[in-house]
């Protein structure tokens, strides 16, 4: 198991196609969500993902936070053959750690899905809105808070 971190420039070309096909069987085609996936955000994004036998496993990507001033990541992902392996908590803690590398001072504020409140806050996130539809699923605003 390795975790890989690239900006978009540096993905092949092989590696963007997979991390799109995961992305879309997950968002769009398992929770039955049909909405624009490939964003404005994807231009310059740093992603993280980890690779078994070639094949990306867990994904997700580091943004800044629509409010101009915190950074966030999202799209966190694990293909389902593998959820049952914990490689949901190695790539959000491979990216916090990424993260407090890159942007040490930076809050961290994610929107995350509603039913994953619990697994975030393990990772020290504090709920920081009430539950609201995104896309027809309800998410919920989580902050880690440098001080």
């Amino acid at each position: 198991m390795k975790i890989i971190k690239k900006k978009t420039n540096e993905l092949t070309n092989a590696e963007l196609l997979s991390i799109m096909k995961e992305r879309i069987n997950v968002f769009v085609v398992e929770q039955n969500c049909p909405y624009p996936e490939i964003d404005k955000k994807d231009f310059d994004a740093i992603h993280l993902f980890i690779k078994i036998n070639n094949e990306i496993t867990a994904y997700t990507r580091i943004v800044p936070h629509d409010n101009g001033k915190d950074i966030s990541f999202g799209r966190v992902l694990v293909k389902k053959e593998y959820r049952k392996e914990k490689l949901g908590h190695k790539i959000v803690q491979a990216t916090l750690d990424e993260i407090n590398k890159e942007y040490p001072n930076k809050n961290i504020k994610i929107a995350g899905q509603e039913y994953l409140k619990d697994f975030y806050q393990s990772f020290g996130f504090k709920p920081v809105s009430e539950i609201y539809l995104e896309d027809n699923i309800p998410h919920i605003d989580l902050l880690i808070k440098k001080d």
